[in-house]
C-alpha cells in the first residue's frame, strides 16, 4: 500500500482533506506535526510521497537542501481549461539564468513523463519595448532573452519569450510558465490560487530522490485534497 506522510499545522483544512481523501483512496497516512520530522520523511525511502500540508516550509526546505542542494518547486495548476506548471515559486529560487534554465528543463521533463508535450513561456519584468525604463527592467528583459535562447539551444522543448504578458502565455495554453524570479512567481501563485481560487495541485519538487508536494499553509480543503490525490497518483506511476 502507498505510504504518504502529511504535515499537520494550524490550518485544520488539511485534516478535513484527509477525511475526504480516505473516502476514495486507500493509502497508509502518516500524520506529521513537526517540520523536522517532515523533512526526515522526505529523505525516508520507505515513504512513497510527502505532502507539506499546513506546516511551515522554511525548516523543511532548509534540511532537505542539506542533502539535495539544487531543489526547486513548480506549482501545478490544472482545471477550467487551464493546465500549467508555474515556477519558480520559492522566494529564494530562480535568481539566476542557470537556475531558471534548470527549472525549465525539470518542468519539461516532468510533463513528458506525464505524456504531455512541453510548451514553455519565459516571463520578464516588462515588455520588450520597456527596455531602458530602469536598470532592473532592462536586466530582466536581457535575462529573459538569454534564458529563451538557452532553452532553444539545449532542449527540444517549444519555448517563447512572452516578456511581461502572462495573460497571453496562458491564453496560448503554455504549460510551463517561468517567472522572472521566485518572488514574482510566489506573488503570481498567491494571486491566481489563493485570491482567485484557480485549481492547484500543489508544487512538485525537483532535485530530490522522492516525491514531495509543497502546499500553502493557507490552502482550502479542496486545494489540500487535490495535493493528496496528486501525490497518490505520482507515487503510483
Amino acid at each position: 500500500m502507498i505510504k504518504i506522510a502529511i504535515g499537520i499545522g494550524t490550518n485544520n483544512n488539511i485534516l478535513k482533506a484527509i477525511e475526504e481523501f480516505e473516502k476514495e483512496y486507500q493509502a497508509d497516512i502518516d500524520l506529521v506535526h513537526d517540520d523536522n520530522d517532515l523533512a526526515n520523511a522526505i529523505l525516508d525511502d520507505d515513504i512513497d510521497a510527502v505532502v507539506r500540508g499546513s506546516l511551515a516550509a522554511s525548516g523543511v526546505i532548509k534540511k532537505v537542501k542539506e542533502n539535495f542542494p539544487d531543489i526547486s518547486r513548480a506549482t501545478y495548476v490544472n482545471g477550467d481549461g487551464k493546465e500549467f506548471l508555474l515556477s519558480p515559486v520559492g522566494i529564494d529560487e530562480g535568481s539566476t539564468i542557470d537556475e531558471k534554465f534548470k527549472i525549465a528543463e525539470n518542468c519539461g521533463e516532468f510533463l513528458e513523463k506525464l505524456g504531455k508535450e512541453p510548451k514553455i513561456a519565459v516571463l520578464a519584468d516588462g515588455r520588450k519595448g520597456d527596455y531602458g525604463r530602469s536598470e532592473k527592467i532592462s536586466k530582466s528583459i536581457d535575462d529573459s532573452e538569454k534564458l529563451t535562447q538557452m532553452i532553444k539551444e539545449n532542449t527540444d522543448f517549444e519555448v517563447k519569450n512572452y516578456y511581461i504578458l502572462i495573460e497571453q502565455a496562458i491564453k496560448d495554453q503554455c504549460n510551463v510558465i517561468i517567472a522572472p524570479d521566485g518572488i514574482i512567481g510566489n506573488i503570481i501563485f498567491r494571486t491566481l490560487i489563493l485570491v482567485n481560487s484557480w485549481p492547484s495541485y500543489g508544487a512538485v519538487t525537483f532535485g530530490i530522490n522522492g516525491i514531495y508536494i509543497d502546499t500553502s499553509r493557507d490552502q482550502s480543503v479542496e486545494g489540500y485534497l487535490r495535493s493528496l490525490i496528486f501525490a497518490y497518483h505520482l507515487a503510483n506511476l
